[in-house]
């Protein structure tokens, strides 16, 4: 097709070296424009590169090693694996395979030991939190049909780049003879936080080692101090006086005085009393010595561990402050950390859902709904809905003012009139907020639950049925006449 005047040719894609007729460094797949521009110093310069590999249980000894020796860490993790929630699947295949699907995704086996897919995700977040890598598997009969689900671990799994040079191959075997897993589509693999460029998550845990350490060596110490304090070991010393004979017999009498000694604090041999005469002193060794007071730095240690697991600190049962509810701003943190957690673990659910529909041959297509988050107090939440309520009321109330339901028979703008024949004014339309203010007071707005209030007429002056309160005017009757 020839090009038209004054129309400039079309640039090369430099994203995709085969428009131009070259051949793509990644087979099936364009080269990104950004590793064109990287050194070709070989495969390992690219942070993408094809057949990079990485074993995502490289850390995984110190991150496990961690949680057993700082209980604070562990109960963390735990603490957000039952914040996460529970959820609901949705098929769309129709309320048949809905309802199969929820029964045998409920009962289905879970490592062996436990049951139920719910089981499943736990451990699943679990892994995550822990490691930065998750790796799960369902598990198919020899007929084919799906029988359970498997949480894998991460020894002997190795990541590798695919050819595409955006994939990721999940690999066992050494790392000269590595094998892909023949059945990629029944292997769910989850990474958190991931650098760029990355085949490996980062875990919950990445920097607590240095903290921990620290925390653990003030606590041995501490153990220490009180072994020291507790177990009292005492320092006899025996001081021979002026006289000769007492002192060439001194070393005797040390020996004397040692063995009374051992015999009376020996354990299980039951209260005895030293007996000594002579300069003897008893003294408890380090008594001088007071303990450090090691509060300070205990708290700014859990201070930054609270810190990277994001949770209060009265849920981890560390009493800082004189109150022990969680603020609103809190809430708010911890429920948005959650729904990050939540949005990392969907994709996993539906991929088990889908796959178990496909075996099926049901309509894959499913949703997940997480139950909601109730953080904060039911008597605030039950508050909020109340407020949102009323003012949901308020607006249609407004609008409907606006649209002249209150006192106007028309809306179009027609004019109003009496039975008489006589043109009635129309009231001003509630446009501004003292136009608003004043129908409030009129009681054209009100607020849901709230008694209507007539307006404020003058009354009437009664008159009297004997006689006029007033002389000039005059009274009529019972039967109407003056």
């Amino acid at each position: 097709m020839p090009r038209k005047r004054n129309q400039a040719p079309p640039p090369d894609n430099p994203a995709f070296p085969a428009s131009r007729g070259e051949r793509a460094p990644f087979p099936g797949a364009g080269y990104p424009a950004v590793m064109r521009n990287l050194p070709r110093g070989g495969p390992e310069r690219w942070p993408c590169a094809a057949g990079e590999t990485r074993s995502p249980a490289a850390e995984a000894a110190l991150y496990r090693q961690l949680r057993e020796n700082v209980p604070i860490i562990d109960a963390a993790v735990m603490r957000l694996v039952r914040l996460l929630g529970g959820f609901t699947l949705k098929a769309e295949g129709g309320e048949l395979a809905e309802a199969r699907l929820r029964e045998f995704l409920g009962m289905i086996p879970v490592g062996g030991t436990q049951r139920g897919i719910p089981a499943f995700v736990g451990g699943y977040f679990e892994q995550l939190l822990t490691y930065g890598t998750a790796l799960g598997e369902l598990v198919l009969r020899e007929d084919g049909q799906p029988a359970a689900l498997w949480n894998a671990p991460l020894e002997g799994v190795t990541l590798r780049r695919a050819h595409n040079g955006l994939d990721v191959e999940i690999c066992t075997g050494e790392a000269d003879r590595l094998k892909s897993a023949p059945y990629p589509a029944l292997l769910f693999y989850s990474v958190l936080n991931p650098a760029p460029g990355a085949l490996t998550g980062n875990s919950l845990l990445k920097g607590l080692p240095f903290v921990s350490a620290v925390l653990l060596q003030i606590l041995d110490t501490l153990g220490q101090n009180w072994e020291r304090l507790g177990n009292v070991r005492f320092a006899v010393t025996y001081h021979p006086g002026g006289d000769p004979n007492e002192q060439a017999r001194a070393g005797e009498r040390t020996k004397l005085l040692a063995r009374e000694w051992e015999n009376t604090m020996r354990e299980g041999a039951g209260l005895h009393d030293f007996v000594a005469a002579g300069d003897v002193r008893i003294a408890v060794i380090g008594a001088d010595a007071p303990l450090p007071d090691c509060q300070v730095p205990l708290r700014q240690l859990l201070e930054q561990i609270v810190a990277k697991t994001g949770l209060p600190p009265f849920l981890l049962g560390l009493t800082w402050s004189s109150t022990e509810r969680m603020s609103s701003v809190q809430a708010d943190l911890l429920t948005s950390e959650l729904e990050s957690y939540r949005r990392v673990l969907t994709p996993v659910i539906l991929r088990v859902a889908q796959a178990v529909l496909r075996i099926w041959g049901e309509d894959p297509r499913c949703s997940v709904e997480w139950d909601d988050i109730t953080l904060a107090d039911e008597v605030e939440l039950a508050r909020a809905r109340l407020l949102r309520a009323q003012a949901a009321q308020l607006t249609i109330n407004n609008e409907q003012w606006r649209g002249g339901y209150y006192g106007h028979p028309k809306a179009d703008g027609a004019s109003n009139r009496t039975h008489a024949g006589h043109t009635r004014r129309r009231r001003p339309r509630a446009d501004s907020s003292m136009d608003q203010a004043g129908a409030c007071r009129r009681g054209a707005l009100r607020l849901p639950g709230e008694p209507v209030r007539q307006r404020d007429r003058p009354r009437r002056r009664a008159l009297h049925p004997r006689g006029p309160r007033n002389p000039g005017r005059p009274v009529r009757g019972q039967n109407g006449a003056l």
